[in-house]
């Protein structure tokens, strides 16, 4: 039940949403006989159209994810280095429907997950590559793409003897806990965590809290704003769903530390 809610409440609490209701709302009371209810859903109606002009063409959006992304750098790690027990990459980006149908990986663009990933396995031969990633639909069951993920593996020559696949988890903390469950991490282990830079803080003090011994390494960059602070969208959705991605990473990390879910508010590098 409190994933159903925090799915609601992640829907409902995204910018777009809010927006758009607000626009829907203000057009309605627009059509009003009564003068006062008529001027007020007017109002509304360009506060709503001003504010979706502001999120979709402006750098707000990657104003909001900036702070996000640069929190963890890449680390420097040299090739065959024997410090980590193991590869974690969280899922989210592969495309389980379009895999499935077609026999092969697909990815969306957060693919760069599996790319790094797969990267890091071939420089770091004596590590584990842990995927870790369900279906977290609400409305719908498309099937996952755990499956494609670890053929995928198989097929650039990682042997099998390395990889482990858990397909059951639906958000970041069910990956971190059956992850958790699935690798049992003796003392002095150390995990490399593989996820998107913008979802990088929110993944790591879950990790954290669990009790992983993790160092973050973030890919699938959104935003660049040393060398373009200004830089505008070419159209609504594209500004939208930024602003959408970077707000439910924000409410995220609120909504975890509330329920103690993660080590901080805003988790950092030790």
């Amino acid at each position: 039940m409190l994933y159903i809610i925090s799915k609601l409440v992640g829907f409902l609490a995204q910018p777009s949403t809010l927006i758009w209701l607000l626009l829907a709302i203000g057009l309605v009371r627009a059509r009003s006989l009564r003068p006062l209810v008529r001027r007020n859903g007017l109002r509304m109606a360009w506060i709503a159209t001003f504010l979706l002009a502001a999120a979709g063409l402006s750098p707000i959006a990657s104003w909001v994810m900036w702070p996000l992304e640069a929190r963890f750098p890449i680390p420097q790690i040299p090739d065959g280095s024997r410090d980590y027990a193991g590869i974690i990459v969280l899922g989210g980006a592969e495309d389980g429907s379009n895999s499935t149908g077609r026999g092969q990986l697909h990815v969306n663009e957060a693919g760069e997950r599996i790319t790094t990933a797969s990267t890091l396995a071939m420089r770091l031969p004596q590590a584990r590559l842990v995927f870790t990633g369900g279906v977290g639909a609400i409305l719908s069951s498309p099937p996952g793409g755990a499956i494609a993920v670890r053929d995928y593996w198989l097929s650039i020559g990682i042997p099998a003897s390395r990889i482990l696949i858990e397909d059951k988890s639906r958000n970041t903390y069910e990956n971190a806990t059956l992850t958790h469950a699935l690798l049992a991490p003796k003392p002095g282990e150390r995990f490399l965590l593989v996820t998107s830079a913008a979802h990088m803080p929110r993944a790591m003090g879950i990790f954290r809290r669990i009790g992983f011994d993790v160092v973050a390494y973030p890919t699938d960059f959104r935003v660049n704003l040393q060398e373009e602070p200004f830089q505008t969208f070419n159209d609504f959705p594209a500004g939208l769903k930024r602003l959408d991605e970077a707000s439910k990473e924000w409410i995220g990390l609120v909504a975890y530390r509330l329920l103690g879910r993660t080590d901080s508010l805003f988790p950092k590098p030790h």
